[in-house]
Protein backbone atom coordinates (compact mmCIF):
# COMPACT_ATOMS: atom_id res chain seq x y z
CA UNK A 1 0.00 0.00 0.00
CA UNK A 2 2.76 2.40 0.72
CA UNK A 3 6.99 2.40 0.09
CA UNK A 4 8.30 0.52 2.48
CA UNK A 5 10.96 3.45 4.16
CA UNK A 6 11.13 3.57 7.70
CA UNK A 7 8.65 6.07 9.00
CA UNK A 8 9.34 8.83 11.62
CA UNK A 9 6.77 10.56 13.27
CA UNK A 10 7.78 13.71 15.04
CA UNK A 11 5.95 16.58 17.25
CA UNK A 12 5.95 18.61 20.45
CA UNK A 13 5.48 16.85 23.59
CA UNK A 14 2.13 15.92 24.08
CA UNK A 15 0.88 16.73 20.41
CA UNK A 16 -0.86 13.36 19.66
CA UNK A 17 2.29 11.66 18.00
CA UNK A 18 2.21 8.46 19.93
CA UNK A 19 -1.45 7.54 19.27
CA UNK A 20 -0.93 8.36 15.21
CA UNK A 21 2.45 6.29 15.64
CA UNK A 22 0.27 3.88 17.29
CA UNK A 23 -2.60 3.81 14.76
CA UNK A 24 0.25 3.91 11.97
CA UNK A 25 1.71 0.67 13.30
CA UNK A 26 -1.64 -1.00 13.49
CA UNK A 27 -2.65 -0.71 9.95
CA UNK A 28 1.04 -1.51 8.61
CA UNK A 29 1.96 -4.28 10.22
CA UNK A 30 4.26 -2.31 11.73
CA UNK A 31 6.40 -2.01 15.63
CA UNK A 32 7.42 1.22 17.16
CA UNK A 33 10.84 2.55 17.77
CA UNK A 34 10.53 5.41 20.68
CA UNK A 35 12.80 8.10 20.37
CA UNK A 36 12.71 9.46 23.97
CA UNK A 37 15.95 10.21 26.45
CA UNK A 38 13.47 9.46 29.19
CA UNK A 39 10.91 6.47 28.63
CA UNK A 40 14.50 4.27 28.19
CA UNK A 41 13.78 4.13 32.08
CA UNK A 42 12.01 1.30 33.71
CA UNK A 43 9.90 2.60 36.40
CA UNK A 44 9.75 6.41 35.43
CA UNK A 45 6.30 5.59 33.51
CA UNK A 46 3.95 8.31 34.52
CA UNK A 47 5.94 10.96 34.45
CA UNK A 48 7.13 9.93 30.60
CA UNK A 49 3.42 9.07 28.82
CA UNK A 50 4.78 5.98 28.80
CA UNK A 51 1.72 3.96 26.28
CA UNK A 52 -0.11 2.00 28.65
CA UNK A 53 0.87 -1.99 28.79
CA UNK A 54 -2.62 -2.85 27.02
CA UNK A 55 -1.17 -1.13 24.16
CA UNK A 56 2.42 -2.59 24.43
CA UNK A 57 0.90 -6.00 24.51
CA UNK A 58 -0.64 -5.27 21.30
CA UNK A 59 1.53 -3.24 19.28
CA UNK A 60 5.87 -4.27 20.31
CA UNK A 61 7.28 -1.22 21.28
CA UNK A 62 11.24 -1.10 21.14
CA UNK A 63 13.48 1.45 23.57
CA UNK A 64 11.08 1.72 26.44
CA UNK A 65 12.09 0.53 29.68
CA UNK A 66 15.92 -0.38 29.12
CA UNK A 67 17.96 1.15 31.51
CA UNK A 68 17.75 1.30 35.37
CA UNK A 69 17.00 4.89 36.72
CA UNK A 70 20.35 4.58 38.44
CA UNK A 71 21.94 4.26 35.19
CA UNK A 72 23.19 6.88 32.86
CA UNK A 73 21.79 6.70 29.03
CA UNK A 74 23.54 8.32 25.74
CA UNK A 75 23.02 8.99 22.14
CA UNK A 76 25.33 6.58 20.99
CA UNK A 77 23.59 4.02 23.03
CA UNK A 78 20.09 5.07 21.25
CA UNK A 79 21.53 4.74 18.18
CA UNK A 80 22.78 1.64 18.70
CA UNK A 81 20.06 0.09 19.80
CA UNK A 82 18.14 1.67 17.35
CA UNK A 83 19.88 0.10 14.56
CA UNK A 84 19.51 -3.69 16.67
CA UNK A 85 15.28 -2.69 16.77
CA UNK A 86 14.88 -2.34 13.33
CA UNK A 87 17.25 -5.11 11.52
CA UNK A 88 14.75 -6.91 13.81
CA UNK A 89 11.80 -5.13 12.87
CA UNK A 90 12.72 -5.59 9.04
CA UNK A 91 13.83 -9.04 9.53
CA UNK A 92 10.36 -10.07 11.21
CA UNK A 93 8.67 -7.95 7.15
CA UNK A 94 7.31 -5.48 9.23
CA UNK A 95 7.21 -1.54 8.90
CA UNK A 96 9.02 0.37 11.58
CA UNK A 97 7.67 3.10 12.75
CA UNK A 98 9.87 5.34 15.01
CA UNK A 99 7.43 8.06 17.02
CA UNK A 100 8.83 10.67 19.26
CA UNK A 101 9.95 14.12 20.18
CA UNK A 102 14.12 14.19 22.00
CA UNK A 103 15.03 16.44 19.40
CA UNK A 104 19.01 15.46 19.60
CA UNK A 105 18.09 11.86 19.16
CA UNK A 106 16.08 12.84 15.97
CA UNK A 107 19.15 14.96 14.84
CA UNK A 108 21.23 11.52 15.17
CA UNK A 109 18.98 9.52 13.42
CA UNK A 110 18.68 11.49 10.52
CA UNK A 111 21.94 13.10 9.80
CA UNK A 112 24.14 11.13 12.06
CA UNK A 113 25.80 12.15 15.16
CA UNK A 114 28.01 14.88 15.13
CA UNK A 115 31.31 13.99 17.32
CA UNK A 116 33.30 17.38 16.73
CA UNK A 117 37.04 17.45 18.08
CA UNK A 118 38.05 15.29 20.75
CA UNK A 119 37.50 16.65 24.69
CA UNK A 120 40.70 17.70 26.58
CA UNK A 121 41.27 17.14 30.10
CA UNK A 122 42.73 20.44 30.74
CA UNK A 123 40.15 22.09 29.36
CA UNK A 124 37.52 20.43 30.79
CA UNK A 125 38.79 20.83 34.20
CA UNK A 126 38.96 24.76 33.91
CA UNK A 127 35.54 24.99 32.56
CA UNK A 128 34.22 23.14 35.56
CA UNK A 129 36.21 25.08 38.17
CA UNK A 130 35.05 28.13 36.63
CA UNK A 131 31.57 26.83 36.92
CA UNK A 132 31.84 25.94 40.18
CA UNK A 133 33.26 29.44 41.43
CA UNK A 134 31.03 31.62 39.22
CA UNK A 135 28.03 29.56 38.36
CA UNK A 136 26.96 27.69 35.21
CA UNK A 137 24.70 30.99 33.95
CA UNK A 138 27.97 33.17 33.89
CA UNK A 139 29.75 30.59 31.58
CA UNK A 140 26.12 30.38 29.66
CA UNK A 141 26.64 34.06 29.11
CA UNK A 142 29.85 33.71 28.39
CA UNK A 143 28.81 31.27 25.59
CA UNK A 144 26.28 33.52 24.22
CA UNK A 145 28.91 36.00 23.74
CA UNK A 146 30.74 34.37 21.01
CA UNK A 147 27.98 31.42 19.91
CA UNK A 148 24.14 32.81 20.47
CA UNK A 149 22.62 30.30 18.70
CA UNK A 150 23.89 27.78 20.53
CA UNK A 151 23.37 29.30 23.56
CA UNK A 152 19.30 29.72 22.44
CA UNK A 153 19.34 25.94 22.45
CA UNK A 154 21.40 25.22 26.05
CA UNK A 155 19.50 25.54 28.91
CA UNK A 156 21.41 28.35 31.32
CA UNK A 157 22.06 25.32 34.08
CA UNK A 158 22.83 22.57 31.52
CA UNK A 159 26.58 22.70 33.10
CA UNK A 160 27.53 19.38 30.35
CA UNK A 161 26.20 20.86 27.20
CA UNK A 162 27.92 24.27 28.23
CA UNK A 163 31.38 23.11 28.66
CA UNK A 164 31.67 21.30 25.60
CA UNK A 165 30.45 24.01 23.74
CA UNK A 166 33.34 26.25 25.18
CA UNK A 167 35.61 23.21 24.55
CA UNK A 168 34.48 23.14 21.23
CA UNK A 169 35.47 27.15 20.33
CA UNK A 170 38.49 26.76 21.82
CA UNK A 171 39.42 23.58 20.26
CA UNK A 172 37.99 24.22 16.44
CA UNK A 173 38.20 28.44 16.46
CA UNK A 174 34.56 27.77 15.40
CA UNK A 175 31.13 28.01 17.35
CA UNK A 176 30.04 24.67 17.70
CA UNK A 177 26.54 25.92 15.60
CA UNK A 178 28.61 26.67 12.63
CA UNK A 179 30.45 23.19 12.40
CA UNK A 180 26.92 21.63 13.12
CA UNK A 181 25.36 23.45 10.33
CA UNK A 182 28.20 22.13 8.14
CA UNK A 183 27.50 18.86 8.71
CA UNK A 184 25.46 16.28 7.41
CA UNK A 185 23.58 18.54 5.35
CA UNK A 186 21.19 15.89 3.74
CA UNK A 187 18.75 14.08 6.18
CA UNK A 188 19.04 9.91 5.54
CA UNK A 189 16.45 9.43 2.79
CA UNK A 190 15.59 5.73 4.52
CA UNK A 191 13.21 7.69 6.81
CA UNK A 192 9.92 9.03 5.98
CA UNK A 193 9.38 11.72 8.10
CA UNK A 194 6.20 12.98 9.15
CA UNK A 195 5.63 15.78 11.81
CA UNK A 196 2.35 16.65 13.78
CA UNK A 197 2.01 20.85 14.23
CA UNK A 198 -1.10 22.25 16.58
CA UNK A 199 -1.45 26.07 16.91
CA UNK A 200 0.62 27.03 20.08
CA UNK A 201 -2.15 27.41 22.35
CA UNK A 202 -3.93 24.06 21.54
CA UNK A 203 -0.37 22.49 22.27
CA UNK A 204 -0.19 24.26 25.18
CA UNK A 205 -3.66 23.64 26.77
CA UNK A 206 -2.96 19.79 25.92
CA UNK A 207 0.46 20.30 27.84
CA UNK A 208 -1.83 21.43 30.94
CA UNK A 209 -4.04 18.83 30.77
CA UNK A 210 -1.71 15.76 30.36
CA UNK A 211 0.32 17.42 33.77
CA UNK A 212 -3.07 17.58 35.61
CA UNK A 213 -3.76 13.79 34.06
CA UNK A 214 -0.22 12.51 35.53
CA UNK A 215 -0.64 13.79 38.78
CA UNK A 216 -4.09 12.17 39.17
CA UNK A 217 -2.55 9.29 38.08
CA UNK A 218 0.11 9.00 41.02
CA UNK A 219 3.54 11.16 39.58
CA UNK A 220 3.75 12.07 43.18
CA UNK A 221 3.75 8.29 44.28
CA UNK A 222 6.36 7.32 41.63
CA UNK A 223 8.33 9.44 42.47
CA UNK A 224 8.55 8.56 45.73
CA UNK A 225 9.01 4.94 44.97
CA UNK A 226 12.02 5.74 42.60
CA UNK A 227 13.72 8.45 45.55
CA UNK A 228 13.35 5.05 47.95
CA UNK A 229 15.33 2.32 45.82
CA UNK A 230 18.58 1.58 46.84
CA UNK A 231 20.32 2.97 44.03
CA UNK A 232 19.91 6.72 43.66
CA UNK A 233 18.33 8.15 40.33
CA UNK A 234 21.09 9.16 38.25
CA UNK A 235 21.43 12.94 37.36
CA UNK A 236 20.02 12.50 33.99
CA UNK A 237 16.95 10.80 35.20
CA UNK A 238 16.15 13.07 38.29
CA UNK A 239 16.45 16.23 35.56
CA UNK A 240 13.43 14.89 33.45
CA UNK A 241 10.41 17.19 33.79
CA UNK A 242 8.18 16.20 35.78
CA UNK A 243 10.53 14.12 38.23
CA UNK A 244 12.75 17.16 38.95
CA UNK A 245 9.87 19.32 40.27
CA UNK A 246 8.43 16.96 42.53
CA UNK A 247 11.78 16.02 43.87
CA UNK A 248 12.33 19.75 44.52
CA UNK A 249 8.71 19.76 46.60
CA UNK A 250 9.61 16.79 48.59
CA UNK A 251 12.81 18.64 49.18
CA UNK A 252 11.07 21.40 50.76
CA UNK A 253 11.64 23.67 47.59
CA UNK A 254 8.18 24.27 46.49
CA UNK A 255 4.75 24.30 48.00
CA UNK A 256 2.83 20.95 45.78
CA UNK A 257 0.90 23.93 43.99
CA UNK A 258 4.10 24.89 42.90
CA UNK A 259 5.75 22.19 41.72
CA UNK A 260 2.47 21.23 39.59
CA UNK A 261 2.73 24.91 37.67
CA UNK A 262 6.43 24.19 37.68
CA UNK A 263 5.98 21.43 35.32
CA UNK A 264 3.36 22.82 33.43
CA UNK A 265 5.87 25.89 32.52
CA UNK A 266 8.84 23.67 32.14
CA UNK A 267 6.81 21.17 29.38
CA UNK A 268 5.97 24.23 27.76
CA UNK A 269 9.65 26.32 27.60
CA UNK A 270 10.41 22.07 26.09
CA UNK A 271 7.93 22.24 23.79
CA UNK A 272 9.01 25.98 22.63
CA UNK A 273 12.68 24.52 22.19
CA UNK A 274 11.45 21.61 20.72
CA UNK A 275 9.26 23.75 17.80
CA UNK A 276 12.64 25.19 17.19
CA UNK A 277 15.03 22.41 16.67
CA UNK A 278 12.05 20.87 14.41
CA UNK A 279 12.11 24.23 11.89
CA UNK A 280 15.87 22.72 11.30
CA UNK A 281 14.97 19.22 9.78
CA UNK A 282 14.34 19.56 5.93
CA UNK A 283 11.93 16.63 4.13
CA UNK A 284 9.07 16.59 7.08
CA UNK A 285 6.01 15.77 5.79
CA UNK A 286 3.54 18.28 8.61
CA UNK A 287 0.50 17.51 9.13
CA UNK A 288 -1.57 20.69 10.52
CA UNK A 289 -4.19 19.17 13.29
CA UNK A 290 -7.40 21.22 14.04
CA UNK A 291 -9.50 21.20 16.62
CA UNK A 292 -12.18 19.19 14.45
CA UNK A 293 -9.56 16.10 13.82
CA UNK A 294 -10.13 13.29 15.50
CA UNK A 295 -6.98 10.21 15.27
CA UNK A 296 -9.01 8.65 11.89
CA UNK A 297 -8.91 11.78 10.12
CA UNK A 298 -5.31 12.21 11.49
CA UNK A 299 -4.41 8.47 10.30
CA UNK A 300 -6.04 8.88 7.24
CA UNK A 301 -3.83 12.10 6.35
CA UNK A 302 -1.01 10.47 7.37
CA UNK A 303 -1.48 7.56 5.40
CA UNK A 304 -2.37 9.23 1.95
CA UNK A 305 1.08 10.79 2.84
CA UNK A 306 2.68 8.16 2.36
CA UNK A 307 0.63 6.41 -0.60
CA UNK A 308 1.94 9.62 -2.51
CA UNK A 309 5.61 9.35 -1.78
Amino acid sequence: MCNQRKILILGVTASGKGALGFELARRLNGEIISVDSMKVYRRMDIGTAKPPPEKRRQIRHHLIDVVEPSEAFSVDRFLELTETATTQIQAAGRQVVAVGGTAMYIKALLYGLFEGPASDPAIRRRLNDQIDRHGAAALHERLRQIDPQAADKIHPNDRRRIIRALEVFELAGQPISTLQKQWAQEADEDWFVIGLRRPKEIENSRINQRVRRMIEEGLLDEVKALLAEPKPMSKQARAAIGYAEIIAYLDGQYSFEDAIEQIKINTRKLAKAQRTWFKTFRNVRWLDITETDTLETVAQSAIHRLRIF
